[in-house]
């Protein structure tokens, strides 16, 4: 899927034991609801997402939040990714400054 393989740890949940604790479990069906949670070495969850089995997931999208949380925990919160968010791109300086003004300071030329 990706030359060099994948650089972070994945895994399935055949017995459904994992899916329960995370509440992605469907009892009814006996399956696992697709599941993709990004958990950062602390053992926090940073985000999550589930979907039904007919839709797919985006790869990428996943990646560009490994990357903004990445971003996030080297800053010590001190920097904010706005949404679509890419490494390179302008970030958010979090403070009083920020609060109400996001939409000003991330998108100035829209208005």
């Amino acid at each position: 899927m990706v030359d060099g393989g994948i650089p972070f740890p994945m895994l399935s949940d055949a017995g459904g034991n994992l899916g329960r604790v995370y509440g992605c479990y469907d009892e009814n069906a006996g399956v696992n609801i697709r599941g993709r949670f990004i958990i950062d070495p602390d053992g926090v969850i940073q985000g999550y997402e589930m979907l039904t089995p007919p839709v797919g997931r985006n790869f990428d999208e996943t990646i560009r939040q490994i990357q903004a949380f990445q971003h996030v925990r080297k800053t010590k919160g001190a920097e904010a990714t706005p949404a679509e968010w890419l490494p390179g791109k302008p970030i958010l300086k979090v403070g009083p400054a920020l609060v109400g003004k996001v939409w000003e300071i991330w998108k100035p030329d829209i208005k």
